[in-house]
């Protein structure tokens, strides 16, 4: 065994390796070839005339037994295998050229071409484009056998000393088969990848790899299997657990953060969701809700649920939006806050419901859009339409039932209006605390109705967003009243003129006027239910209506049902204050003349104004 004493450490697979070589080595010597085909010439010596470590493939000195050498009978030495890439012939930047003491002085190994090799070591490759070839080999170059010949990579020696911290040590080991003692093969079919790791760097940044490689049902397979994970997306994993550094993008964003949770490493996590927060758009919302559903992250949902309140008509429009799940669709149509007409949330329903067909390979006729839709039919406000919506749209789908139909005209056109199956709730796309405030500061009893409009005509310091009033009910007890509520733009010089109302009045409306332009900024007409009591009961308007600072506003409302209480001791100005950034919006009323049931500062109708700021 004097062939191996002046190494110092090294396995018996190599030094095998080194021998088998060396046969074959004595073999080319007596001209025996056995049709092998030529592969490697050997790189150039190192200084002192010893070969120099370098990422060049592997060619082994001269073996026991072997050719004939220019300076003597020093023999071969096996090396520890390397797998990084580098160019033949060249020393790694940034390496010490100088061998190992045992190798010190050894002559430069002659010239030798070495043919197939065993599979002796994972660091051999087939790739046929890292193959340097000598002249000899290139004549042979049409031979297929020379198109997968197998080549081993020369170690990278002390690459430790270029390292000067452990992060760089261990960044170096990253997808590298250097110490490597475990492998994952990553992927599925012909995708599979397989990539090398150390099980001490998975278990410290891993609690699942160290339950994998170290707790009581610990695997000793040194090839793992991993067929739901993207080669990607794990190497993004293993990247960030050998160096900290964060490789994700668009394509491998959602697999990642998959990867980062089923391996429990909620540093990457964080990671891939503040990349989805920086990269949420209307376009994309619908598909990240679904993700952050299915994830379990509730904070990327509340997100991505604020952006389809903001830009509900363009993430309906996206083409993700008709990828989303039943549950999530449903989550959407939920919602309070969404910033779109209803209609278009029919229109946008009535597309999903029939990419959802096709899904469970479905004709998407009427019967299966209302199948695959469930019980997200019932959470489009149909009430919230104008009748004219509803007649041009879902009246004609045939998607809802005939029952349906009839009872949404009756309540689009007749008092009292019948009870409808579909919620009459009013959306309100706006944020925040909804405010409100009171004018009077005591309540008395009979207040009646000729069918003439209560008005007070109001302005304010800072824009806000009229959602609804609050009116005073029945005297009499639990009651019901009809109401229609407008905001209107009315010109003072004819609000009170002759003839000025009539036009509103006719329509029985209670109302908000601007004073300047005659024109509506919003209406409602609808009903509540009163208990008895003196309390204000809601009337809220379809949409909010805009309230710009320093300009007059006409509130109207026009009941029709037995007398009410009413409110005296009115204040002309009003003050509210939020209690959470101390903002102060002041309301300052004065009598709106015309055609008035009796409303003014003092007493009347019409307690308050609820709104968002």
């Amino acid at each position: 065994m004097e062939v191996f004493g002046g190494l110092q450490s090294g396995n018996l697979a190599r030094f095998v390796y080194s021998f088998r070589v060396s046969a074959h080595r004595s073999k080319m010597a007596t001209g025996d070839n056995s049709g092998r085909v030529p592969c490697l010439n050997v790189p150039g010596h190192g200084p002192l005339g010893n070969s120099q470590p370098s990422n060049s493939p592997y060619v082994l000195a001269a073996g026991h037994g072997g050719a004939n050498r220019s300076g003597g009978g020093s023999q071969g030495v096996p090396r520890r295998s390397n797998p990084q890439p580098g160019p033949v012939g060249q020393e790694c930047p940034g390496v010490s050229l100088g061998p190992p003491p045992n190798l010190m002085n050894a002559p430069p190994p002659a010239p030798m071409v070495v043919g197939p090799l065993a599979p002796v070591a994972s660091n051999m490759t087939a790739n046929p484009s890292n193959v340097a070839m000598t002249p000899a080999a290139a004549t042979h170059s049409a031979a297929p056998a020379a198109a997968a010949v197998l080549v081993y990579r020369e170690p990278v020696y002390n690459w430790q000393a270029t390292k000067r911290t452990v992060k760089e040590r261990f960044a170096f080991l990253f997808n590298n088969e250097v110490l490597s003692d475990v492998h994952f093969l990553v992927g599925k079919g012909i995708g599979v990848q397989r990539i090398p790791a150390h099980r001490f760097v998975l278990a410290v940044g891993s609690a699942v790899f160290d339950a994998m490689f170290n707790g009581g049902m610990a695997t000793t397979s040194t090839e793992i299997e991993l067929p739901d994970v993207e080669p990607a997306a794990f190497l993004s994993l293993l990247k960030f657990l050998y160096s900290d550094e964060v490789q994700i993008g668009p394509e491998t964003v959602m697999t990642t953060l998959y990867t980062a949770k089923k391996y429990a490493v909620p540093a990457l996590e964080a990671h891939c969701v503040e990349f989805l927060k920086k990269n949420l758009r209307a376009d994309n919302a619908f598909m990240l809700l679904t993700q952050a559903r299915l994830f379990d992250e509730p904070q990327l949902a509340s997100l991505c649920l604020e952006n389809i309140d903001k830009n509900t008509g363009d993430a309906l429009a996206a083409e993700g939006f008709t990828d989303i799940d039943l549950d999530t669709l449903m989550a959407v149509l939920e919602r309070d806050t969404l910033g779109v007409r209803e209609v278009h949330l029919f229109v946008g329903a009535v597309r999903w419901a029939e990419a959802e067909a096709h899904r469970h390979q479905l004709q998407p006729t009427p019967e299966n859009k209302r199948r695959v839709l469930g019980k997200a039919l019932s959470l489009i406000r149909f009430p919230l339409m104008t009748i004219e919506e509803f007649a041009a749209g879902p009246a004609q789908s045939s998607i809802l039932t005939d029952r349906e139909v009839v009872s949404l005209f009756l309540h689009f056109t007749v008092n009292p209006k019948p009870r409808v199956e579909f919620i009459d709730r009013p959306r309100c796309c706006l944020r925040g605390k909804e405010c409100s405030i009171t004018r009077f500061g005591q309540v008395e009893s009979r207040w009646g109705y000729s069918g003439t409009s209560d008005r007070i005509r109001f302005s304010v310091n800072r824009r806000i967003f009229i959602v609804g009033f609050g009116l005073y009910g029945s005297i009499h007890g639990p009651t019901d009243y009809q109401v229609n509520i407008q905001v209107t733009l009315s010109d003072v010089a004819q609000s009170g003129a002759p003839g000025a109302g009539p036009e509103h009045e006719s329509l029985h409306l209670p109302q908000i006027i601007h004073t300047d332009s005659n024109t509506v900024l919003g209406q409602n007409d609808t009903g509540f239910s009163c208990d008895g009591s003196s309390n204000t009961f809601r009337v809220m308007f379809k949409e909010p209506v805009e309230v710009l600072p320093n300009v007059n506003y006409t509130a109207c409302a026009t009941l029709k049902g037995p007398d009410s209480h009413y409110g005296t001791k009115g204040m002309r100005k009003v003050t509210h204050e939020s209690s959470g950034s101390g903002s102060k919006t002041s309301f300052t009323f004065c009598y709106a003349a015309g055609n008035n049931n009796g409303t003014s500062v003092e007493d009347g109708q019409i307690p308050e104004l609820i709104f968002y700021t």
